[in-house]
């Protein structure tokens, strides 16, 4: 993905399911503050709670923002095709 900066600290990122605290779901990155990294799609969704602002997502990551934040980037919403 462009501009994702390797971790020089851990040299690990992957794509992992997490649910993401945020205020909405414009944004393709994320702090990892705001990320909580589970085992699987089905934790994900089941640990989503869309109405208090937390969505299940597949992301990359974490890599070293520029700023030296590290982030997550969006790969997909795991709930994308159901209902609001």
């Amino acid at each position: 993905m462009k501009g994702i900066h390797l971790d020089s600290e851990t040299r690990v990122t992957a794509e992992v399911f997490a649910v993401v605290y945020i205020p909405g779901r414009q944004r393709s990155r994320y702090s990892e503050t705001n990320v909580s990294v589970v085992d699987t799609a089905e934790a994900a969704l089941a640990q989503a709670e869309p109405g208090e602002r937390y969505y299940a997502a597949r992301l990359m990551g974490p890599a070293r923002s520029s700023e030296g934040v590290r982030l997550y980037y969006l790969i997909e919403w795991l709930d994308e095709h159901a209902q609001p």
